[in-house]
């Protein structure tokens, strides 16, 4: 384990092996397994080919997939000081990876305490985080039970759905640009890192979510 007064982080490994204090493991083995079944596996809902996340199971296997939990998971628990700890020691694990791998470490901060039939807390924390993330080449999304957040290939797929309610850590990737157009400041840190090597599918995204309906996704 690492982390701070803020924020404990666990490989997948350590939480396989039930190296987790025992009140938290139940919630990290639970969301290890959905990781390891539903976000690596095709789903015929998703609207494209492939699995329902394209990095999970390449994070799994290379020892780059991390779970995480506020360090104290009271109900008086900061979670919104979790999050910035979580953003300090993503940078400093990616430091240590080699730069071609450093677009698969993840880290899920699983957030149990949360209320699992209503979204909008771990919503308004995910959007209160993202402009600091994003500003410096993060993703931040939220997953939860009842996520109605549509997916980007097939609006009527719920993707962002997880059994307990968790945020997920990531770099920002070239595909993220229709995640990134709920905000000028979000928009302008992407097109900064990947005007020149935007996709022309995700421009074609784009444009028609734009100018089609207008509606745009606000997650990772």
């Amino acid at each position: 384990m690492i982390g701070d007064n803020a924020v404990s982080i666990w490989t997948a490994a350590e939480v396989d092996d039930g190296a987790v204090p025992a009140h938290q493991l139940p919630h990290l083995r639970e969301i290890l397994a959905w990781a390891g079944e539903y976000l690596v596996s095709f789903h015929p809902g998703l609207g494209r080919k492939g699995p329902v996340c394209p990095y999970t199971l390449a994070s799994l296997q290379r020892g780059l997939f991390y779970l995480a939990s506020p360090a104290d998971d009271s109900g008086d628990t900061d979670i919104l000081g979790a999050i910035e700890s979580l953003r300090s020691w993503y940078e400093k694990i990616s430091s240590g990876i080699a730069p071609d791998d450093r677009e698969l470490l993840t880290i899920l901060l699983v957030l149990p305490r949360l209320d699992h039939r209503d979204p909008t807390t771990l919503d308004d924390l995910q959007r209160e985080a993202k402009d600091d993330f994003v500003a410096d080449g993060l993703m931040i999304g939220q997953f939860h039970p009842v996520c109605d957040q549509p997916g980007l290939w097939n609006a009527d797929f719920k993707a962002l759905r997880a059994p307990v309610p968790l945020l997920a850590i990531r770099r920002l990737v070239v595909f993220d640009l229709p995640f990134l157009v709920d905000s000028t400041a979000h928009a302008g840190s992407y097109l900064r890192r990947f005007a020149p090597d935007i996709p022309p599918r995700v421009r074609d995204l784009l444009v028609e979510r734009v100018v089609g309906s207008g509606n745009s996704p606000r997650s990772a």
